[in-house]
């Protein structure tokens, strides 16, 4: 059966939005250092008393800015619903994946699949376990900071746009992005660092404060610089749906939501 062109869009815009969701989670567990990535020295901040800072970022942020992206897009042309429908539908899709990860991680291992690899210390079962396995506070931190960080992303983009109408989409788009990162950056740290674990393992106050404030620096960047991106994107769905479909979708979904006045 042929799928209307909206309908093909958005299985692609969702199709592209979960994955990206997926495997920034999956890549999360490797830390690295972004000056080091481009050749320059640590910037050795000191913010809140805490000194030696710089960009060790996890590679899960490289992914992260284009996911709150497709969400500013999905919202402009199927509005909140949309992106909720999509948020709850990775979200649930993400838990999945870790609970299969954790099964594969607890069957026990093939002598010969060991045998094969001897040259990884202690063993490949082991290694497996590390580069796979989240510990439960990450993996319940980042759950919950992507659901607030989409939702606040989705509440501020359309309250934006109450004000700016269709005009102005780099302002409601970055917009939303630089205050859903904010968030999103501070309840993931706050959940696994100083929340949930114990009293004797949790992270000082100051440096769940400045490991947040170094996180969100970045993020901020690259909202600025994805931000044509945006356009691009947007001028690429136009193209295909059509100026008069593209623009009735957009109608549309500014339509779902209630006037200013009544919010």
């Amino acid at each position: 059966m042929l799928l209307k062109r909206e309908n093909l869009l958005f299985i692609i815009l969702g199709g592209f939005f979960v994955t990206n969701a997926l495997i920034a989670e999956f890549i999360g567990g490797k830390i690295f250092s972004l000056e080091a990535t481009l050749g320059m020295e640590p910037v050795n901040w000191t913010l809140f008393g805490q000194s030696g800072l710089s960009f060790n970022l996890t590679a899960g942020v490289l992914l992260w800015p284009v996911v709150f992206i497709m969400t500013d897009i999905i919202n402009e042309y199927f509005g909140r619903r949309g992106v909720r429908l999509l948020t709850f539908l990775a979200s649930g899709l993400i838990a999945y994946a870790f609970l299969m990860v954790y099964m594969a991680m607890e069957v026990s291992p093939a002598a010969f699949w060991l045998d094969l690899h001897q040259d990884i210390d202690p063993n490949i079962d082991v290694a497996f376990g590390r580069v796979f396995g989240q510990g439960l506070r990450i993996i319940i931190g980042s759950l919950t900071a992507f659901l607030i960080g989409q939702l606040v992303d989705v509440m501020v983009f359309q309250r934006i746009r109450k004000i700016t109408g269709e005009k102005m989409l780099w302002l409601r788009a970055t917009g939303s992005t630089l205050v859903s990162q904010l968030v999103d950056s501070y309840v993931v740290l706050f959940l696994a660092f100083y929340l949930l674990p114990p009293p004797e393992q949790r992270m000082e106050f100051g440096l769940v404060i400045a490991l947040g404030v170094v996180s969100y620096c970045y993020k901020f960047l690259m909202a600025l610089v994805l931000t044509p991106l945006l356009y691009v994107v947007h001028w690429g769905i136009d193209l295909f749906l059509g100026k008069e479909l593209a623009a009735k979708l957009i109608e549309r979904a500014a339509a779902e939501e209630p006037p200013l006045e009544k919010v």
